[in-house]
């Protein structure tokens, strides 16, 4: 006679202790295949190769933003907010299921691997595939995460200037990577949460704690996000594929998975996810399979893929100057040519051995999109006006970085107020 298995689990997480599963069905979509490859991928990509703690993955992280959603949700609760079982649930799981479409070393590959496609229409693909599955039991949290739901609260609980997904990476991307200037005060934020008539807002009294939280992601942006050995250490990535896909598709063997070799090979947009096929070989796509193929082509015949594997596996990362000015066109060229010269390569093939282009920090999005602040009177004010602080206005202008990375073996000559940074 057969058992039912007990799904009233309880998980012990770093951050915010023990987390509890709230529903069976939460529980099934955690157990899935497709859920649990996030375990095999991390949050921050190759962000270890500079802070060796941050190795925590997407999995943790979508477990986190799940109890977030809960937390608020109990808060609002207290505050009046009607909120039904089934929305409640539904915006667990549309938090939980947010990041699934995300591929291997998350934001690094999209632009490789699936140029025209960004995650977060995977991700909805991912949620309709396992909507079938469930018989149908996610129609509220795909109308949630894709904001079609009447009560736009739970879509912005989602996925806005102050979702539950910023609050817990912020947090715990600032736990693991030991970048205290990261660190927010989440449980302020949730208790000030709130919503006016169907909106997303913030009691007057919780302003501070959100002008510490906007500051704080300005600052793990370039402390983190972008710093200049992760902005080298991913570029170097990008490259490596990038010579991958043109040596396969040139007619070269290049032994690796077989889900990697469909992607390698092919380019998809978004309407070949709806192809069995093409979501389940993705479905297995992780960090592994990037790690796995780098290893094996370590030893490959092409010089410039076997270079840059070895470079990566090695950390003998690329040296990088960022730059406010924009790189100039002759810096540029110097490289190049240099790198034609100390690796005997074409010109054409010397682009896989060095990048430049602009990084930027968006902090916070105010237009249209922006952070409202519930008065004492009743008036609704966004956080650039309500604030008494000016820096938060500059928080919402875009600033840029231009960038330019090569070996080490290639001379960077500063140009104008360019600085040369040693790695």
């Amino acid at each position: 006679m057969s058992q039912s298995i007990n799904k009233k689990k309880i998980i012990n997480d770093p951050i915010y202790g023990f987390v509890s599963i709230p529903s069976e069905l939460v529980f099934d979509l955690i157990e899935h295949p497709y859920f649990q490859r996030l375990r095999h991928i991390k949050q921050l990509g190759l962000t270890e190769l500079i802070y060796p703690g941050a190795i925590h993955t997407r999995f943790n992280h979508a477990l986190g933003a799940m109890h977030l959603m809960g937390r608020v949700l109990d808060n609002l609760r207290l505050k009046g907010v009607d909120i039904t079982p089934a929305e409640y649930e539904a915006s667990q799981i549309a938090t939980l299921l947010h990041d699934i479409g995300h591929g291997p070393f998350s934001h690094a590959l999209e632009e490789t691997l699936l140029p025209q496609v960004k995650h977060e229409s995977i991700s909805f693909q991912f949620m309709k595939k396992l909507n079938s599955v469930f018989n149908g039991e996610l129609e509220l949290s795909l109308q949630i995460f894709q904001n079609t739901y009447e009560r736009k609260f739970f879509h912005q609980l989602v996925s806005s200037q102050l979702d539950t997904d910023r609050l817990d990476y912020l947090r715990r991307d600032s736990f693991f990577t030991g970048v205290n200037e990261g660190s927010i005060g989440v449980d302020r934020i949730v208790a000030m949460i709130n919503v006016w008539k169907d909106q997303l807002v913030v009691d007057e009294k919780g302003i501070y704690s959100i002008e510490n939280f906007l500051n704080a992601r300005r600052l793990m942006y370039w402390q983190v996000y972008l710093h200049k050995t992760a902005v080298s250490a991913e570029r170097m990535l990008v490259n490596l594929i990038r010579r991958a896909q043109y040596l396969l598709q040139s007619g070269n063997e290049l032994p690796c998975s077989a889900a990697l070799h469909l992607f390698l090979k092919n380019t998809y947009t978004i309407q070949d996810f709806k192809q069995e096929a093409v979501i389940q070989n993705f479905g297995q796509l992780d960090d592994n399979d990037i790690w796995g193929a780098i290893k094996l082509w370590q030893q490959h015949a092409d010089q410039i893929l076997s270079t840059l594997c070895k470079m990566l596996l090695h950390r003998n990362l690329f040296k990088i100057i960022l730059t406010n000015d924009p790189i100039e066109k002759i810096t540029i060229e110097n490289v190049r040519a240099e790198i034609c010269d100390n690796y005997k390569i074409l010109r054409k093939d010397a682009i896989f051995l060095f990048s430049h282009g602009v990084v930027s920090n968006e902090a916070y999005v105010s237009e249209g999109h922006g952070i409202n602040i519930l008065t004492k009177n009743g008036e609704i004010k966004e956080i650039a006006q309500a604030s008494d602080l000016p820096n938060i206005k500059a928080l919402s202008k875009i600033v840029k970085k231009s960038y330019l990375c090569c070996p080490k073996n290639v001379s960077l000559k500063k140009t104008g107020s360019q600085e040369r940074a040693n790695l």
